[in-house]
């Protein structure tokens, strides 16, 4: 069934009478109990470990748990909600009772995403979905056009990135559960705004994870750097595809959600004939034609491997776009970042302009950091298949102290980053808070309950960074202060320099919608010149006789371009070193093309031609 949740406990819609749907071949007798109706009641077995029951004794809001051959007792597997945390009982929960107001809204084409991510807990002072709602005119203001949602999957405790989920189906309590999506969802629809969830199908959390009990969902064929890999290919494997293909279906279907961001696919490891990607994205297909609506998967992806992207008829698994890690590292060593780490890879501007021209650096070159030949082309492949950015949650939060950009550029080098990234012919994303250069960190955060645990995490964090001890302590993970001192502050943005940094972003926004027609990488539209000992970018953008120029200046001088031979004038654009923006250089409104074209030091300029 793609109309509804073909797992867990679901509820008639024409009579009420609820349908217990529940995947346990490891059990030889399952039973559902609800405490609060001193209520035991057995589930009848099918074929290939499926257990059923209709019954008209369940209604929604009642507690429950399984118990598996007579004496363990667990929640389910499939629990929508978990308010008593994950050890807790589950809620039945009838996700079709919430009156949707969105029925004018429609998913906007993937190459008009420009992308906010965001973490439920630190991104306001409550820490909940439904308080993002009150953020939503900020988003509007800024020009945003999705927003993406870190995980919310039930975790332990009330304070973590969200990837020791380890309820795929239940959203976490602490963020107020499955009503507050639903609200947000709903809310951002009607401001006109794009919803992204991210998602985790590569592993599980350690604490609370109860799925191993119920069937084969591991697998130890495969390592994931993280936890017990996904079982998408072993024995009894069906029952875990069917799982996690129900909960993306769910998640589109049910909570009105317009992509999904997929973790680290490359740790999803499937060698059956069908991945499990591509039935996904069948299955997500099929889910379009029924509900007249697109939907979008994105990847992140470690592998430089463009099948992930590509489309069925050219042997892909049919993602529709992915994070682009390499643009970023490139844009970072550009600015100055020590090529050190996963860094030690990449040399600086040339690496920028050959992401910019086909979004992969490593195409099959050699790579130092990895010791061996890595990555294929992926120039032939549409713009709006990449994301850039010059941060997100893992590019500051891998930190030892949680560093932004805010706290390791000056501030005429943090507006020629957002430069580069939002008039990139690709889909930008913004990470919160980097729209008026805040302050506060993105540290690694937890809250797990299991003592043997928590000192695990602690000595992990310390083991990851015993390079860096020099640098001080290394926060601690399960500390709230580590939590708290990660919230945004939302002061910030009414103050300088913040509130010009504000007013900038919202102007580069504004700049790429208005002229996202010309933001292409076509054949024949698009060019990239690189000087290196200069250390400018040149973005030129061609749609018959209208030019763009997008010039970036890495270089701490000023620097005299002088390779534009066109016949037009040159009229400038934008920007970024004008004092409007808190610059000393500004432009004047026309450059003639007989002049060198003058860059002020770590900036972006953008000329155009009368033509535009």
């Amino acid at each position: 069934m793609i109309d509804r949740l073909n797992l867990g406990i679901t509820f008639d819609s024409n009579n009420g009478l609820a349908q217990v749907k529940v995947w346990a071949p490891n059990t030889s007798s399952l039973k559902i109990e609800i405490p609060g109706k001193n209520l035991v009641i057995p589930l009848k077995p099918e074929e290939r470990g499926r257990w059923m029951l209709h019954s008209e004794k369940i209604a929604p809001g009642d507690r429950y748990r399984f118990i598996l051959d007579d004496e363990k007792k667990y929640p389910d597997p499939v629990s929508l909600s978990q308010l008593d945390g994950v050890h807790g009982l589950s809620e039945a929960v009838d996700l079709s009772l919430y009156k949707w107001r969105d029925s004018s809204w429609n998913n906007h084409a993937l190459a008009e995403y420009i992308i906010y991510e965001a973490h439920t807990g630190a991104f306001t002072p409550d820490g909940t979905l439904t308080a993002i709602i009150d953020k939503i005119p900020h988003l509007k203001s800024l020009g945003i056009t999705a927003v993406e949602i870190m995980p919310v999957a039930q975790f332990p405790g009330s304070r973590n990135w969200g990837y020791d989920g380890v309820f795929p189906f239940a959203v976490q309590n602490s963020y107020g559960g499955y009503k507050a999506l639903q609200q947000l969802v709903d809310a951002c629809h009607q401001q006109n705004i794009a919803v992204i969830l991210d998602v985790v199908y590569n592993h599980l959390g350690p604490e609370g994870n109860i799925l191993g009990i119920y069937g084969p969902y591991f697998t130890d064929n495969y390592k994931t750097p993280w936890g017990h890999a996904i079982n998408f290919d072993d024995s009894g494997c069906d029952g875990v595809r069917h799982f996690y293909i129900e909960n993306a279906l769910m998640w589109l279907r049910d909570f009105h959600i317009d992509a999904l961001r997929l973790d680290a696919v490359h740790a999803i490891k499937d060698l059956g004939a069908k991945h499990f990607l591509t039935e996904l994205a069948d299955r997500v297909s099929e889910l379009e034609k029924n509900r007249g609506r697109p939907y979008y998967l994105i990847a992140e992806c470690d592998l430089n491997d463009p099948k992930y992207i590509q489309g069925k008829s050219e042997c892909g698994y049919g993602m529709h776009a992915q994070w682009i890690d390499e643009f970023h590292h490139a844009l970072r060593v550009t600015a100055g970042e020590k090529a050190t780490g996963y860094y030690s890879d990449f040399t600086g501007i040339k690496d920028l302009a050959k992401s910019y021209n086909g979004a992969y650096v490593y195409d099959g070159l050699f790579s130092k950091y990895r010791n061996k030949t890595f990555g294929a082309s992926a120039s032939h492949l549409s713009a709006e298949k990449f994301i850039v950015f010059s941060q997100n949650h893992d590019q500051i939060g891998n930190r030892m102290k949680g560093e932004r950009t805010s706290h390791l550029l000056n501030f005429e080098m943090q507006k020629l980053l957002a430069g580069a990234v939002l008039v990139s012919p690709y889909i930008p994303l913004l990470f919160m808070g980097e729209e008026w250069g805040g302050f506060s960190p993105f540290l690694y955060f937890v809250s797990h309950t299991d003592k043997d645990l928590i000192d695990a995490v602690r000595k992990g964090r310390k083991e990851e960074f015993k390079d860096f001890q020099l640098e001080g302590e290394t926060p601690d993970p399960q500390s709230e202060e580590t939590f708290l001192a990660s919230k945004v502050s939302w002061a910030e943005a009414g103050r300088e320099p913040h509130l010009t940094m504000l007013e900038y972003y919202k102007a580069l926004i504004d700049f790429r919608k208005k002229y996202r027609d010309l933001l292409t990488r076509q054949t024949g539209r698009f060019e990239v010149s690189c000087n290196d000992s200069e250390k400018v970018i040149t973005l030129s953008y061609k749609k018959r006789e209208a030019l763009l120029l997008c010039i970036l200046n890495f270089s701490s001088s000023i620097q005299r371009l002088t390779g534009y031979t066109g016949e037009d004038t040159l009229y400038s654009l934008f920007n970024s070193s004008d004092p409007r923006w808190r610059g000393k250089h500004p432009l004047t409104v026309e450059q003639a093309d007989s002049k060198p074209i003058v860059l002020p030091p770590q900036s972006i300029t953008i000329f155009a031609n009368n033509h535009v």
